[in-house]
């Protein structure tokens, strides 16, 4: 699923491209799409999109007041629709504006969990952005000492946890550990004043790289190709030390990691459990 650095590219591309253009319509493709029915989504028609924002995960068009929330889940995407077909393959959604172009919300396959929200007024976290919680990288470092000791979970889940942080997801809580040097399953409440340092920083690191990686993509691509050191690189050598960096495999998600760099040598049982092997 993108992440922040993914939307808060794509949103700054999407800006850049439509601001200030106006909408003359919304279509709706995939009526299970729009999750919300007040207001309508007419209520924006003839305004000019203000810009795209990002909260979270979330994509936000803003309009200068009835305003379009979109949530891109795993597979979807928001692109330029060039051909504006009447049933364009996977078509969930469509924004078309006075100059002729239009946005398309598309999604592969069958399940169709991406989704539309119209909200009066975007700000201050309207539905469905009303749980999450502060943005990861925004945090100081006592503010996220404060959420982390108010836990007691796995650093992996606690990342990946939008009500406790919000925009991070499993590829860039696999690199956040590495890069802070910590285990994956070290437990929060446990962490140590200088290992919060540490978390801190890489937080704000690993998110300000991987934007700056996004910032130079034509557009939105997928996982494998960004980079880093440890996600979906099993087998591969850690970058940092050379040893082999290893997966934990759980049915929705891998934990990567190096045992070198951040388990003290141990390796990580793979299975549901997640105990150190004696």
């Amino acid at each position: 699923m993108p992440e922040t650095p993914e939307i808060q590219a794509h949103a700054e591309r999407l800006t850049k491209d439509f601001a200030g253009s106006e909408l003359s319509r919304f279509e709706l493709i995939n009526f299970a799409s729009l999750k919300t029915f007040d207001p309508r989504p007419d209520a924006a028609h003839g305004k000019a999109l203000v810009g795209v924002a990002r909260r979270g995960k979330y994509l936000i068009l803003d309009f200068g007041g009835p305003s379009f929330i979109v949530h891109l889940m795993q597979g979807g995407r928001l692109k330029p629709d060039e051909k504006q077909t009447r049933k364009p393959r996977g078509g969930l959604a469509r924004w078309c504006f006075a100059d002729g172009r239009a946005l398309l919300l598309t999604e592969p396959g069958t399940e169709r969990k991406a989704g539309v929200w119209v909200v009066a007024d975007p700000t201050n976290d309207p539905p469905p952005m009303d749980g999450l919680g502060p943005e990861a990288h925004e945090l100081s470092p006592a503010e996220l000492a404060a959420v982390l000791k108010a836990n007691n979970v796995r650093i992996h889940g606690f990342l990946r946890d939008q009500q406790k942080l919000a925009g991070l997801g499993r590829r860039l809580a696999n690199e956040i550990c590495h890069a802070a040097r910590l285990s994956p399953f070290a437990t929060t409440g446990k962490l140590t004043d200088e290992e919060i340092g540490q978390l801190h920083a890489a937080i704000v690191h690993t998110i300000a790289a991987s934007l700056n990686h996004e910032r130079t993509q034509p557009d939105m691509g997928k996982a494998a190709t960004r980079p880093g050191a440890v996600h979906s690189r099993a087998g591969d050598q850690c970058p940092v030390c050379g040893s082999e960096v290893r997966a934990v495999e759980y049915r929705r998600y891998t934990v990567n990691y190096c045992a070198t760099c951040q388990t003290d040598g141990k390796i990580l049982a793979d299975n549901t459990t997640s105990k150190f092997l004696k």
